[in-house]
């Protein structure tokens, strides 16, 4: 017994790795925003969802994507699977008791048979001197951390992939609105055309060309509904259901928050789902080498039986109380090599996981800053949009009253109009990207957290 006691000791002071906990490795966030840094205490991701989309049927629609999404439910299943590996896990610091009878009959040359029984129950339980359940356990736990933030982070995947296709949809109808208008104007222009002909003002050249621009306008309507229709698809597979037509409001009537704030760096590590994701995942790899560690080290169980029995060869009173205790200490010996050989892989592993950890909050801070810049170039534009558009219907205007009076081209009265569609166009696009970034934002900051959350 002093022997193993001494093992133990030495093995002790030299296994200190198998004991101390999980840091979190230094990180540097200086400058991880770019430019956009700011020391905001607050962020666009601590707004709950529901106040984040105001619009009543974009809520519906994320509410029952929430409910209905087969990826999100995958994710809730994970979770439930790690929350019982935990379990698992800490039960394993408890004895194991296991009920085994056993009864036989002999005879020998036609003898009375002898009749032998016992009922013990076993017992063994190993005592956690280097760390290898604690290890197990706080792995498992790292896991079970891991499956959660899993779960929120294709939750907040979710609700930014419902925003962002419905919000895609209002840009479209709002497209095919514009297009839709400008075509019955162009047929309405190439009436006009036809009755100049016949006064002699223009010539069959100049009708051609406006019909064939009608009929091109008209055609990209068809593009724009099976678009549509390709969106509405794409958003029904988010709901589970069947593809059917979305119901929905309007872009012009869309109101998201104005201010961007984005907060410090630090605070991703504790918003983003995929991050914490990252973290554990490399905590669960730290304490799979200190697990890689303690097999190096002796492990020590201990045993016993108490039970019933009336084997004579057993007992001197058949028929009495039995019972034994027993204690083992196994040291690896021929496989330490490999154990060895196994702490070196859980040390790789681990470095990889940390660069994992690294690199995505990297990717973090430039997904940010892109959604920023993008949300900002959006706004910067829409006042030179509308000039543009302004400009673009004076132009529409003088071509057609000079092409009536006959001192300009029918030429230059297309030109005028492609470029006034061609501006309305990217103003719709133009609102489109600067809602769209604020949703990637939205996402980028680890919005969609329940409020009662902690973090």
């Amino acid at each position: 017994m002093k022997k193993i006691l001494i093992i133990c000791a030495a093995a002790a002071l030299t296994g200190c790795g198998i004991y101390k906990p999980y840091t979190r490795p230094e990180v540097t966030t200086a400058g991880l925003y770019g430019t956009a840094e700011t020391a905001d205490s607050t962020t666009l991701g601590d707004i709950r969802w529901q106040e984040m989309f105001t619009d009543p049927q974009l809520q519906a629609l994320i509410a029952l994507a929430l409910e209905n999404n087969t990826d999100l439910q995958s994710a809730g299943w994970r979770v439930k699977e790690a929350e019982a590996t935990l379990k698992s896990a800490r039960l394993a610091y408890l004895p194991s008791f296991n009920f085994a009878p056993q009864g036989s009959l002999s005879s020998f040359d036609g003898a009375t048979p002898t009749k032998t029984y016992s009922i013990p129950v076993t017992a063994s339980w190993q005592i956690d001197i280097f760390n290898s359940l604690t290890n197990a356990k706080r792995k498992s736990k790292a896991l079970y951390l891991q499956s959660k933030e899993y779960e929120q982070a294709v939750k907040t995947q979710l609700i930014s992939n419902v925003a962002n296709l419905y919000y895609t949809l209002l840009m479209l109808d709002s497209q095919y609105a514009v297009t839709e208008e400008t075509a019955a104007k162009w047929r309405q222009s190439v009436e006009t055309m036809r009755a100049m002909k016949e006064a002699g003002m223009t010539n069959e050249a100049g009708v051609a060309q406006y019909e064939g621009n009608t009929l091109s306008i008209e055609a990209s309507l068809h593009d724009i509904a099976y678009q549509r229709t390709q969106i509405e698809n794409s958003l029904c597979s988010l709901l589970g259901e069947a593809p059917h037509t979305i119901g929905r409001g309007n872009l012009d009537s869309q109101q998201l928050p104005d201010d961007l704030t984005v907060g410090v760096p630090l605070q991703m590590l504790s918003n983003r789902p995929d991050i914490r994701s990252a973290e554990y995942t490399l905590m669960q790899s730290y304490y799979a080498t200190a697990s890689a560690r303690s097999a190096l080290y002796p492990s020590i169980t201990l045993s016993g039986s108490v039970g019933w029995t009336n084997n004579a060869e057993i007992v001197s009173n058949p028929g009495k109380l039995l019972w034994s205790a027993a204690g083992s200490l196994l040291q690896p010996i021929f496989n330490a090599n490999a154990n060895r050989a196994r702490v070196k892989i859980a040390k790789a592993q681990q470095e990889e996981s940390r660069l994992s950890f690294q690199q995505a909050l990297l990717n973090a801070g430039a997904e940010v800053n892109n959604a920023l810049t993008q949300c900002q170039s959006a706004r910067a534009k829409t006042d030179l949009r509308a000039r543009q558009i302004a400009a673009m219907e004076r132009a529409v205007e003088s071509t057609e009253l000079l092409m009536q009076h006959g001192s300009t081209t029918y030429l230059e009265v297309l030109t005028a109009q492609q470029s006034l569609l061609s501006a309305q166009l990217s103003q719709i696009s133009d609102r489109f990207d600067e809602i769209q970034g604020i949703v990637n934002l939205y996402q980028a900051l680890g919005g969609g957290r329940d409020i009662t959350e902690e973090k």
